[in-house]
């Protein structure tokens, strides 16, 4: 089977940008599975109930998010109420939302897991010790894993650990796409970030100009999404019938302008 992967979509523009997209990507790769990670859908910067209609509209199954996902307190609920939109699995048990979920696909059993990096962002466990104790639960055929993590060797860590052992990990959060997506030798699809769905004339999706004020002169500026030159960024991965991954493929692809 199939299953598509979409990076980070950044507000408006990136919600447009996917919606308009889509159909195209369904027609190119006929993904059984699409999984979007919408953590930046709300303004840029987190997600509501509201934000997550548009990639569920657009056509995914799963939303993951990361470490912006409570910036918006109202949707604290929707995060407890819906059981396709997961949060990072090592953020405290207590905390509203559920840190992996399995979906039916194309006949199969297929887990969701979503994972914070520990390496500058603030965790509550390791994310290796908590994967290890998810897959020893979780009841699907194969797993795939949204690693939203900060730092390059602390993603490409998890690709050995969890190789063999899921059908794929896809870094997110840093919203620029490496060059590095391959099948590692047990099976397991990876990549170190996808990157991000939204505007190319930006920085990580933001004004260019707010950025560099900010930078150059160290001080508080409001940020504002970037509407230009949208792409949507992911990856498709090829699952073979023991859960594991045959092929991965780099999706960049321009948003349609009209």
């Amino acid at each position: 089977m199939k299953v598509l992967f979409i990076g980070d979509v950044v507000g408006g523009p990136g919600r447009r940008g996917l919606a308009a997209t889509m159909p195209g990507l369904r027609e190119r790769f006929a993904p059984d599975l699409t999984v979007v990670n919408g953590e930046n859908s709300a303004g840029g910067m987190g997600i509501t109930e509201k934000t997550a209609s548009a990639p569920f509209d657009a056509g995914a199954d799963v939303i993951t998010t990361g470490n912006h996902v409570y910036r918006h307190r109202e949707a604290y609920g929707f995060l407890d109420r819906s059981d396709r939109v997961v949060r990072p699995a090592n953020y405290p048990y207590a905390n509203p939302g559920r840190g992996y979920t399995v979906v039916e696909a194309a006949g199969r059993r297929v887990g969701v897991i979503n994972l914070s990096g520990a390496i500058g962002l603030t965790v509550a466990r390791s994310p290796f010790t908590e994967v290890d104790s998810i897959l020893e639960k979780i009841e699907c055929d194969f797993s795939i894993v949204d690693f939203h993590a900060e730092v390059t060797s602390e993603k490409v860590a998890m690709g050995w650990h969890l190789d063999g052992r899921v059908a794929a990990v896809l870094g997110t959060h840093t919203h620029v796409p490496t060059a590095d997506a391959r099948v590692l030798p047990r099976g397991t699809a990876f990549i170190s970030d996808v990157g991000m769905t939204g505007s190319r004339t930006s920085v990580l999706g933001v004004k260019p100009e707010l950025i560099l004020e900010q930078l150059i002169t160290q001080m508080p500026v409001r940020f504002e999404t970037a509407e230009e030159d949208v792409w949507v960024m992911g990856a498709a991965v090829e699952v073979n019938d023991g859960g594991l991954a045959d092929a991965i493929e780099q999706v960049m692809v321009p948003a349609p302008t009209s």
